[in-house]
């Protein structure tokens, strides 16, 4: 057996019947095996190029720094199309065109194909099409051992493909005669996913093989194999097996097991029979010279009954999967894109995929959990919700081993520019105890993923002074305010100076060095309706005299129209200032002071509003006898609301506690009455920092990838191969409570 023929045989991966065993015993380290693809120790691991994590191997962006050592020089295109992959290696129209050029200009040139492949598939490691082109490249100029060395990096960057299983099955079809290496390739394979409801193709060619090999007790087996599990065809599938049972005889389809079994039956049948007739009938036999019939003819036999019996056993197998599909065939049904793509998937897909894990997390069964997670993020990869969803359910079932090595895929391969999936890992790394980690994580959103992310910075001061660390709590908003003066007119440092102040103040209980903070702020920042909101309500938590003749003249500044100054706040933005401030002083502030700002509020806004609101009042008169007219069509049923949390637009669909959640102020101290509720009615919009744990306005929530207009992948599903949504039962809309008004700074943030 040759060396490549060596590497089908034995694999990289464990054996079938390791992985499953692994999976059915302790879901412990072996259990690693089922998700990478990876073997047990002594085999070959995964390289970093093809998307493979783990904690030893760390991966890096594709293509950045890359030297171009192919032997060649490249056209002006490849130059072009390298540089725009270099600078942002998620440019998956810009992949495909450098793939496009390297392969018609240089199809004899290995090493470009090679150098290209390599790194687009390090950053998209589950596009199993090109890892089937790639593999056709090294086949067209001989290489074999290079094609199972390509098709190794593929069903371990994308383990629960069942395209990319099948194409390498086929490969050892076509190019190995050995039945036991072409046998173990596909034994690998449905271990992986010989459970998929989609992977009807790899059983047909694996019945195809067999059939072709007239070995009719596999084929038989086979069968049997595939009647346990819901999957497509199913129906097809049992009736091929009972064509196949009433054409050839049962001695050539029963395993040696299954005719040993049947071979002890029969002798203890036979044994009792014969204690049961004596020793007369003993002696009659010996004289017609006849012998007790032998276990192969009884093996053999074609009795009705025997055969009955053999469908039968199959036939229970066969209920039971169909029973279950019944359950699932709507999920599988609604599942349109069951392949990855850098295309956003629609919301009632995500939707979909969330529901359907929560049925199969439900039943229990710990296997069909894991495999659906991960068919799951074939086709989410791009979703950091996905991630964190199977980061948490197997911790939950303390499988942490998976746990830990999903969260490596996401956070150095699949999602790794993302920054909620860092934020989710300094979190879940911190509460098990790895602090270092947990700083790691951080450091990584303030150098590379998104440096200046105010939630990283709350989160990662909030942390230190947990710990007991308050210098390096202080050091965490310090550094980061150095590094936004640098910038022009930098739209975090507002934000950044504000929530420094509080935070000061509520650890170490220190107006003067609260105050300080603010009064700094205000030599290097514009300020802005956020900023004076936060201002203001700093007032209301500082011990009393409230410092209201310092205040007035900052918000006059920002709220009075000014050509000479600065001032970029909006007309509304201005108007809702002088509300909070006027609320404020309600509170705090004496008779002339409230006189006063009422006055201008009245001069500067009034006459600017009474037309519109007049209108709306018309507006509301003339529609309301109307509205009572419609009720009572409807009939007092309201219409069914969109389903919520539509992704992308959202940036925490799923509720597992991982997302960032507004927290509340503490009461302020020491005041002479206890303030009341500021009143949503004076402030209608929610402030960009009003949303503490989330992002600031000037970063964007992570989202589904830019859709890219462009043809289907490569390794797209044909259509025909799912049937058609229209006919999947899907579920009802989820009712979504009406959305709620923006609210004020005071009522959101603390």
């Amino acid at each position: 057996m040759g060396e490549s023929q060596a590497m089908v045989a034995e694999g990289y991966n464990a054996s079938a019947a390791t992985v499953e065993s692994n999976i059915d015993s302790s879901q412990s380290v072996a259990n690693v095996s089922l998700v990478n693809g990876t073997g047990p120790e002594g085999s070959l691991t995964a390289p970093a190029e093809n998307g493979t994590a783990t904690d030893n191997v760390p991966v890096t962006a594709p293509g950045a720094g890359h030297v171009d050592n192919a032997g060649s020089a490249l056209s002006p295109e490849e130059e072009r199309l390298w540089s725009i992959v270099r600078a942002n290696s998620s440019e998956f129209n810009a992949w495909t065109a450098l793939i496009e050029e390297t392969e018609r200009i240089s199809q004899d040139n290995i090493a470009k194909i090679r150098k290209v492949y390599d790194a687009f598939l390090a950053e998209f490691p589950l596009c199993y099409g090109y890892w089937k082109k790639y593999a056709d490249h090294e086949a067209r100029v001989g290489a074999m051992d290079k094609v199972v060395e390509v098709y190794e990096r593929a069903v371990q960057g994308v383990t629960y493909s069942v395209d990319i299983w099948l194409h390498y099955c086929v490969f050892a079809i076509n190019t190995y005669g050995d039945p036991d290496t072409i046998r173990s390739l596909f034994e690998r394979a449905v271990v992986y996913v010989g459970t998929d409801f989609l992977s009807s193709p790899l059983w047909d060619k694996y019945i195809e093989y067999e059939h072709m090999q007239q070995d009719w007790s596999r084929l038989a087996m086979i069968y049997t194999r595939i009647l346990e599990n819901p999957i497509q065809n199913l129906d097809r599938y049992f009736n091929n097996f009972k064509e196949l049972a009433e054409t050839r005889p049962l001695s050539e389809l029963r395993s040696a097991e299954e005719s040993a079994t049947v071979a002890v039956a029969s002798d203890a049948s036979e044994t009792a029979l014969s204690e049961s007739d004596g020793k007369a009938d003993e002696g009659k036999s010996q004289a017609d010279g006849t012998s007790e019939p032998s276990k192969l003819e009884s093996v053999g036999s074609t009795d009705p009954e025997e055969l009955k019996k053999y469908i039968g056993i199959r036939e229970a197998l066969y209920i039971k999967a169909k029973e279950f599909e019944s359950k699932i065939i709507g999920f599988e049904m609604a599942i349109r894109r069951p392949y990855f793509h850098v295309r956003p998937l629609n919301v009632a897909e995500l939707e979909n995929w969330h529901n359907y894990l929560d049925f199969i997390e439900s039943d229990g069964d710990f296997n069909k959990v894991v495999k659906l997670y991960e068919r799951c993020l074939v086709a989410c990869a791009n979703y950091p919700e996905y991630w964190i969803r199977y980061v948490l359910s197997m911790g939950s079932s303390g499988s942490m081993d998976l746990a830990d090595n999903a969260l490596t895929r996401a956070t150095q391969v699949f999602v790794k520019r993302q920054p909620e999936i860092h934020l989710f890992a300094a979190r879940l790394k911190e509460q098990n105890g790895d602090i270092a980690g947990a700083r790691a994580a951080f450091q990584l959103l303030h150098s590379e993923i998104s440096p200046g992310l105010l939630e990283a910075v709350i989160k990662h001061a909030n942390m230190e002074q947990r710990l007991g660390n308050v210098d390096d709590a202080f050091s965490v908003y310090e550094q980061v305010i150095a590094v936004e003066k640098g910038k022009d007119n930098s739209i975090l440092l507002p934000l950044l100076y504000a929530q420094y102040s509080r935070f000061s103040y509520l650890v170490l209980r220190d107006a003067e060095k609260a105050r300080k903070i603010i009064v700094e702020a205000l030599d290097h920042v514009q300020p802005s309706k956020h900023f004076m909101e936060a201002l203001i309500f700093f007032e209301t938590i500082l011990p009393p005299p409230r410092n209201i003749e310092y205040l007035d003249p900052l918000v006059e500044n920002l709220i009075k129209p000014n050509v000479d100054t600065q001032n970029t706040a909006s007309s509304t933005e201005r108007e809702e200032l002088s509300l909070i401030y006027i609320e404020f002083l309600g509170l705090f502030g004496d008779v002339e002071s409230i006189k006063k700002a009422e006055d201008r509020h009245c001069k500067l806004f009034l006459p600017h509003r009474s037309r519109s609101e007049l209108k709306k009042r018309s507006a509301d008169e003339f529609l309301s006898s109307d509205r009572t007219k419609l009720a009572k069509t409807y009939n007092e049923t309201a219409p069914a609301q969109p389903v919520s949390n539509a992704y992308p637009n959202a940036p925490a669909q799923w509720s597992g506690g991982y997302a960032a959640q507004p927290q509340a102020w503490p009461q302020p101290q020491a005041a002479p009455a206890q303030p009341q509720q500021w009143n949503p009615a004076y402030g209608q919009q929610q402030a960009a920092y009003g949303a503490y744990g989330g992002y600031p306005a000037g970063y964007a929530a992570p989202q589904a990838p830019t859709p890219v207009p462009q043809a289907a992948a490569y390794g797209a599903y044909p259509p025909q191969a799912y049937p058609a949504a229209a006919t999947a039962p899907l579920a009802a809309p989820v009712q979504q409570p009406a959305a709620a008004p923006p609210q004020a700074y005071y009522n959101t943030y603390y």
